[in-house]
């Protein structure tokens, strides 16, 4: 059994959705083909950061990859520094970062994030539908195809476009995981049999699952029903944030039509006033939501600017100036060009700056050792005869993606003797040690404490460590 679309006329409005039709059943957005310097510019950024994802696993920086999330060890390699679980406050930095930077950026530059970077964005319109058009061709012969539904000719055809799409999604997956496995590791993986290496093989399908199941049928609804950032637009923006808009001012009346073969005609009516806007639309027909833009800002741009650059494209056939769909503000569409600076985007870019700072600050600050003297589980003491006797724990911590040499050296008060096993450690990265050191000191001396220095032998940098020493009360 065949399913078909409805083939009811469908103008998206505000009260409901582009991508469902009169009936409730799903409408298949089919974008039409593009040129121009917003859909160019995107291209490119699509290209870039798909480029830098599919090759980060490949850099290596400090004799490690450039990202390397080894969860079972709990360590953590970016860009040539190394993090472990004591870092965790600066994981917290990091999302403060991510989640200011977001609500800044949006209260500016509105949903310049979805259009331009987001992954989703970045994979369907840079990669699966570009298979999309190759297999199926252009809008209209894929809207023809999609209302025909199956047929026994095309299966070759539909078999190729969805293997191209597994393909991808599998790729992607693969590099993904390859941010958690090292590449070698993983390409022996993929040369043994799924249950040799289960949890990995099941991420990986399940990854590759997900991907197909969004780039081969999902798409826009992930935008539209899943992702809360959309439902957030309407809260972090105002009248000044930079959106994508129609100036219905100048294009308002639409009494223009399009005439025969394409070209477009701009009829007088009556001698009244014509709008530029000659509802031709095209800015419709090439949004991958299914919106009109006409209609004002809507949860479900996405930012992409595919209707500015059609709607610029038909000015020019007409010999009019280019802008009437663009990107401005609310403000500066209805005539008010001049964008004020307002309160909450202070507040953001300055909690913004600050998170950025702090996370900088302590990163750069960060030391590439830890070194910790505890007092060892027991008694706090042992009194032995007239001596009195501490034994405490000097806990090290290499945090440098290379091996370090520490050296200890002690230094009590007058009449305690300090023991340690060694003076010198050796450690790789991220790996840690536990000194025993014993403090003895006479019974009947009063308070008196140990101090031990730490000194990473390339760098010179020291660490300096004081404990008390503990005894009974003298009487």
């Amino acid at each position: 059994m065949s399913m078909r679309v409805s083939s009811r006329k469908h103008a998206p409005g505000l009260d409901r959705l582009g991508s469902i039709n009169d009936d409730g059943s799903r409408r298949h957005p089919e974008p039409a083909d593009i040129s121009g310097r917003f859909t160019r510019g995107r291209r490119a950024v699509y290209a870039m950061l798909m480029a830098i994802y599919v090759t980060l696993p490949f850099v290596e920086i400090g004799g490690d990859r450039a990202v390397h999330l080894d969860i079972p060890g709990r360590r953590f390699h970016l860009f040539g520094s190394v993090f472990n679980a004591q870092d965790g406050f600066r994981l917290l930095l990091l999302a403060l970062t991510v989640a200011f930077g977001l609500l800044f950026v949006t209260a500016v530059w509105g949903r310049l994030w979805c259009g331009w970077a987001c992954p989703q964005s970045v994979f369907i319109e840079g990669l699966f539908r570009p298979i999309e058009r190759l297999i199926d061709g252009p809008r209209e012969q894929r809207i023809r195809l999609r209302q025909q539904g199956f047929s026994p000719r095309r299966l070759p055809l539909v078999l190729l476009k969805h293997a191209l799409y597994l393909a991808v999604a599998f790729l992607l997956a693969h590099a993904l995981l390859a941010l958690f496995v090292p590449l070698p590791k993983l390409v022996g993986m993929m040369s043994h049999a799924p249950g040799v290496n289960a949890v990995p093989f099941g991420w990986a399908m399940a990854v590759t699952g997900v991907l197909y199941f969004d780039g081969a049928w999902f798409r826009e609804q992930f935008c539209v029903v899943l992702c809360p950032y959309g439902r957030l637009q309407s809260v972090l923006t105002d009248e000044h944030s930079l959106v994508i808009g129609y100036d219905a001012a100048r294009g308002e009346p639409r009494r223009g039509k399009a005439a025969p073969e394409g070209r477009l005609s701009l009829p007088v009516v009556d001698g009244t006033r014509e709008g530029d806007c000659v509802d031709c639309g095209r800015c419709v027909s090439v949004c991958p939501t299914a919106i009109d833009i006409r209609n004002g800002l809507q949860m479900e741009c996405i930012g992409c600017a595919q209707c500015v650059d059609a709607c610029d494209d038909v000015m020019d056939r007409l010999s009019r100036p280019r802008g009437l769909v663009r990107y401005d503000s609310l403000s500066g569409l209805v005539g008010h060009q001049r964008r004020r600076v307002r309160s909450r985007v202070v507040v953001y870019g300055l909690v913004f700056a600050s998170v950025v700072t702090a996370l900088i600050v302590t990163t750069v600050l960060r030391r590439p050792f830890e070194a910790e003297l505890v007092r060892a589980r027991g008694m706090p003491y042992v009194v032995d005869g007239d001596r009195v006797r501490n034994t405490f724990e000097l806990h090290v911590v290499n945090k440098q993606p290379v091996a370090a040499e520490l050296l200890v050296t002690t230094l009590a008060d007058d009449g305690t003797e300090v023991t340690l096993p060694v003076d010198r450690i050796t450690l790789g990265s991220l790996d840690d040690f536990r000194l025993p050191v014993v403090a003895t000191r006479s019974r009947t001396a009063g308070s008196a404490s140990i101090r031990l220095t730490v000194t990473e032998k390339d760098s010179g940098r020291v660490r300096d460590i004081t404990a008390p020493l503990l005894g009974p009360v003298a009487h």
